[in-house]
């Protein structure tokens, strides 16, 4: 998503336009845990069967480019006047704080949007697992995950037409049918902690998606 229309990196203009929904967001009252990927700088399990690099060597690669990218999206929303923290499971005292629930839990009680980096802090674990997890954590109400689609189908949208689009889903639903969520060990958490999941398509809607979606307005899909 941070890539933007190019093939990897940062796109600063498409991360301005993510800083100022989120902006606008957090004035609603609203408090955020962001949980940031790195795949738009490297993918761990894609380094791994293409490059043949080792998988734990190449998943923290991965961790480190969510670090980056944290990094790049808390200047970002600090140019939008929010006050931010950055939170990473891997310990890099120069850069952030290391992550620490009670912490997490305190910077959102002063209002602050908070940072999630470094995944989990371990190899074989994507962001997806991550997110489900800092949001149990947090005692977070809903994980909301952005894509470039507008919600599940049964089949890719990019390529069947006729794919059909869900409005609702069930956690058992979204297993058993094999469905491209989150990864089954994040929607496993989030059966098991009864924590709803809502996917959208962040950049469609005049860059207004995502407020849409905190106003409850029917975007994307929700599995609960």
């Amino acid at each position: 998503m941070l890539a933007g229309d190019r093939d990897g990196g940062l796109d600063f203009g498409t991360l301005t336009a993510f800083s100022k929904q989120l902006a606008e967001v957090k004035a609603l009252g609203v408090d955020i845990g962001l949980v940031i990927g790195g795949g738009n700088i490297i993918r761990g399990g894609t380094s791994s069967e293409l490059a043949g690099i080792d998988r734990v060597s190449a998943d923290y690669m991965g961790m480190l480019a969510t670090l980056i990218n944290a990094l790049a999206f808390q200047n970002a929303l600090e140019q939008q006047g929010v006050d931010t923290r950055v939170l990473t499971a891997i310990k890099m005292e120069q850069l952030a704080e290391p992550y620490i629930k009670r912490r997490a839990t305190r910077h959102l009680e002063k209002g602050r949007v908070v940072i999630l980096a470094g995944g989990t802090g371990n190899p074989y674990f994507t962001t997806d697992t991550a997110a489900a997890l800092r949001a149990i954590e947090i005692e977070a109400d809903v994980v909301i995950k952005g894509t470039k689609v507008d919600g599940v189908y049964d089949s890719d949208p990019m390529e069947n037409p006729e794919a059909k689009r869900y409005e609702r889903l069930t956690f058992s639903e979204v297993l058993n049918q094999g469905l491209r969520v989150m990864d089954a060990t994040a929607i496993s958490l989030c059966m098991e902690n009864n924590l709803p999941i809502l996917v959208f398509n962040l950049t469609e809607g005049n860059g207004n998606n995502l407020i849409r979606v905190v106003r409850g307005e029917d975007v994307g899909t929700i599995v609960s």
